[in-house]
């Protein structure tokens, strides 16, 4: 008796071990939007560098979006990992989440540009009293810029009792509300600036370099939810490393880049970016793992004063040591 019931639990262990599910593979979950300043993503995810950097064992999930917010619900809900992201919504994560992310790469610099309607009349900052001006967000990174540049040419926006109307509009409509007559001038990342200038017309009334500190403020950074840090530091550290070099490979090779980045955009977009138009706004952008600390500091400020967050983030929201160790 004793020797069959040996027999039948021998028979258990060999059936359930047998059914047990092999271990899965790491996943890294990554965030980008279909867009220049989110370079090094979309190279990445064109040549399939990150995949080989970290081995056939590990799976990479890109992940398209088209608004930073939709990013950081995601990243909150557990959904994603990493996220090139704009400075201003990673500074609004890190302090309505009490600090579950953190900002571990800077991605690119510059990139902003403000335009204005050819019969707008524009021709400079002070010309913005009694016009429209479009931004592609309210508190976003661009309403931020725009909001700062009329303080400090003594203008308000009419919610705020001034004479300087501002509005939300998608990037891909503000064109057609050019054309209206809606929309008078725009604040807008690129490469919608040289879209518009391309496609309507429009003037170039502050180029990304004279629009802040000489084009040095932060447009994209590289976000990475907590937990993932402190579960996968190894993984964070080899998508680093490949950020990083990715970086160098881009600033040293520029025409090949941009020819990646244009199709990525168009699998993406179903439309690519006229060269000439790609060109001109790639100018505009500095390629860059380096986070410019003081403009995040700024647009921090910005925030707080807009009522956008309640509180300024600590120094823990940004923490390049991982980067700082490989580059």
């Amino acid at each position: 008796m004793k020797i069959k019931i040996a027999a039948v639990l021998m028979c258990l262990i060999l059936l359930f071990s047998g059914c047990r599910k092999p271990e899965e593979k790491p996943v890294v979950r990554i965030a980008f939007f279909p867009n220049i300043t989110h370079a090094q993503a979309l190279v990445m995810k064109s040549t399939g560098s990150l995949e080989e950097r970290l081995g056939k064992d590990c799976t990479v999930n890109w992940i398209s979006f088209n608004a930073g917010p939709a990013v950081i619900e995601a990243m909150f809900a557990g959904e994603i990992d990493i996220a090139y992201i704009g400075p201003v919504p990673a500074i609004n994560a890190y302090v309505k989440s009490e600090g579950d992310v953190k900002v571990i790469a800077g991605a690119a610099n510059g990139g902003a540009v403000l335009v204005a309607s050819p019969d707008s009349g524009i021709a400079g900052i002070a010309d913005l009293s009694g016009k429209t001006v479009s931004i592609p967000q309210l508190g976003n990174t661009q309403h931020l810029q725009l909001l700062m540049l009329l303080s400090e040419n003594n203008l308000e926006t009419t919610s705020n009792g001034g004479t300087v109307n501002v509005t939300a509009v998608a990037n891909a409509d503000v064109q057609n509300l050019m054309d209206q007559g809606e929309v008078d001038a725009a604040l807008v990342p690129e490469p919608w600036g040289s879209l518009l200038e391309s496609n309507c017309g429009a003037k170039t009334i502050l180029d990304a370099n004279q629009l802040w500190n000489n084009g040095d403020y932060s447009v994209t950074v590289v976000l990475v939810s907590k937990d993932f840090l402190e579960e996968s530091p190894e993984l964070v550290e080899q998508f680093l490393m490949e950020h990083h070099a990715v970086s160098l490979y881009i600033n040293a090779n520029p025409d090949e880049s941009k020819k990646m980045i244009n199709e990525q955009i168009g699998l993406l977009t179903q439309k690519e970016i006229p060269v000439d138009v790609l060109d001109k706004a790639f100018s505009r952008i500095t390629v860059t793992d380096i986070v410019p600390e003081k403009s995040i500091e700024e647009y921090a400020i910005l925030s707080l004063e807009g009522g956008f967050i309640q509180s300024l983030p600590d120094e823990k929201m940004i923490d390049t040591s991982i980067l700082e160790r490989i580059s």
